[in-house]
């Protein structure tokens, strides 16, 4: 039996011990420092892309549930000049399709539904539905058109429709390829899973994704979006153009439904990556499914999972998402190797959103930093040899030049500025992707580069028409 002099020195001993213990120990909220410099670098990065007199950001990094970084940028209401804090509530746009992946996935758990099931088992009356599978309209590789792209979708944003009404914009139209063949995001997939989970469980998307996920995880500042409803701390949205603040167009909540409905913050969205890691939703052989570079037809990564898009950063893999609605965009990146996850959430609606600045504080956190080229002057002859429009698998990208700069979009797109890297490579303002222009057999053809993802694009005769 020890003496009360050696009980002592044990008790002494474990104190010392717990101290030099990293807080990585105390479990979730537990803060880790970085180095000064570390700290210092990302702070630069978010006070240079959200001003203190703008709107906005709330900017979480943690490895494991221990937080590495939690600070808020700019403003939440710039109107009342109301400061942004961590805890503010913002709409989490297009991330919501993690949320509607877990809770497919559950279902598929409980046997209630198989993700071979054809989607005419559950609307007979879908044009196609025999061709496609639950995992098509999780991968976007369903060839349903999204109907965030037809021309109608204008004049729908105003209205309170219910998810079969917006289903009727798109329900009718040709697929664009053959279910598998190829992978083109389309928020009609998001909207039909939110339609099955509905018909399965008996309640509304809101009350499914209310019950089993946000009350089973505590994530008490999570809900979906409503423009009536009081909700605590909900930062106001605002849209940017051309430099301009503004409020955002309207848009009622029932648009986005399962594509993109839900708000939340920072602090909630760590232990919605908690219970993924360790597997409190879903089962560890559910997430490698949902995590999984899932391969087209023809044996191509499709670079994306169910609810996730897959790619890497500083050689490691990563599971990410990005969202934009009118307000808000946003970022989420789970380096799944080094247990990194990061979260921005932003009420500003600029066409840019947080994802480059995202991915840039993740690289100062696993300790290799992104280096970025600065930008070269060419010649507007040397600028306007690339205007055109550019056939790629499953999108026209039209090069324009406009005030001795040139700019790219996606058919129906935004238009971004491409800065010259040198005579032939271009990277997208505020961005990390780039355009290698090149000639082949007398026609112009660029490759598109954002980390793993890549794909070539030829010159068409297509007139140019954004």
């Amino acid at each position: 039996m020890p003496s009360p002099l050696e009980k002592q020195m044990r008790h002494l001993t474990l104190a010392i011990a717990l101290l030099l213990v990293p807080s990585v120990m105390f479990g979730q909220g537990a803060t880790v420092a970085l180095t000064p410099k570390d700290e210092a670098a990302i702070d630069s990065i978010f006070r240079q892309a959200y001003p203190a007199e703008s709107p906005g950001a709330t900017v979480l990094l943690a490895r494991g549930d221990s937080v590495l970084y939690r600070k808020a940028f700019g403003m939440a209401n710039v109107e009342l000049r109301v400061p942004m804090r961590p805890e503010h509530v913002m709409q989490l746009a297009s991330i919501t399709k993690q949320f509607t992946s877990v809770a497919t996935l559950m279902l598929v758990e409980q046997g209630k539904l198989s993700l071979q099931d054809r989607l005419s088992k559950f609307l007979p009356d879908f044009p196609s539905g025999g061709e496609i599978t639950m995992h098509h309209l999780l991968n976007h590789s369903s060839g349903i058109t999204s109907y965030t792209n037809v021309p109608s979708f204008r004049t729908l944003t105003r209205q309170d429709l219910s998810p079969a009404e917006i289903l009727a914009h798109v329900k009718d139209l040709p697929l664009e390829f053959t279910p598998g063949a190829q992978y083109a995001y389309s928020n009609s997939g998001y909207l039909l899973l939110g339609m099955i989970i509905e018909q399965i469980s008996g309640m509304p998307y809101a009350e499914f994704v209310q019950k089993n996920i946000f009350a089973k995880l505590g994530m008490t500042h999570s809900h979906y979006a409503s423009n009536y409803a009081l909700v605590a701390n909900r930062a106001s949205g605002y849209q940017v153009y051309e430099g301009v603040v503004e409020n955002p167009e309207y848009l009622s909540p029932s648009i986005a439904y399962a594509a993109g409905s839900l708000m939340s913050t920072v602090d909630d969205m760590l232990l919605w990556n908690r219970a993924l890691r360790q597997n409190t939703l879903i089962s560890e052989e559910s997430k490698r499914l949902a995590f999984a570079n899932h391969k087209l037809a023809n044996g191509r990564p499709s670079n994306y999972g169910y609810g996730w898009s897959i790619n890497e950063l500083a050689d490691l893999p990563t599971v990410e998402h990005t969202g934009g609605i009118n307000g808000y965009a946003t970022s989420g990146i789970h380096v799944t190797d080094g247990d990194v996850y990061a979260i921005v959430l932003t009420n500003r609606d600029d066409g840019r959103g947080p994802e480059s600045y995202n991915i840039r504080a993740v690289s100062i956190v696993l300790g290799k930093p992104i280096a970025e080229a600065a930008p070269v002057l060419l010649t507007e002859g040397q600028l306007k040899r690339w205007v055109g429009a550019y056939r790629f698998d499953d999108v026209v990208r039209i090069v324009t030049f406009e005030d001795g700069a040139l700019y790219s979009a996606r058919e129906g797109g935004r238009p971004l500025k491409l800065e010259p890297l040198s005579a032939t490579r271009f990277r997208i303002a505020d961005r990390l992707a780039t355009f290698d222009f090149s000639m082949k057999e007398g026609k112009r053809q660029v490759r598109y580069t954002d980390r793993i993802v890549q794909s070539v694009g030829t010159e068409t005769e297509k007139p140019l028409e954004l």
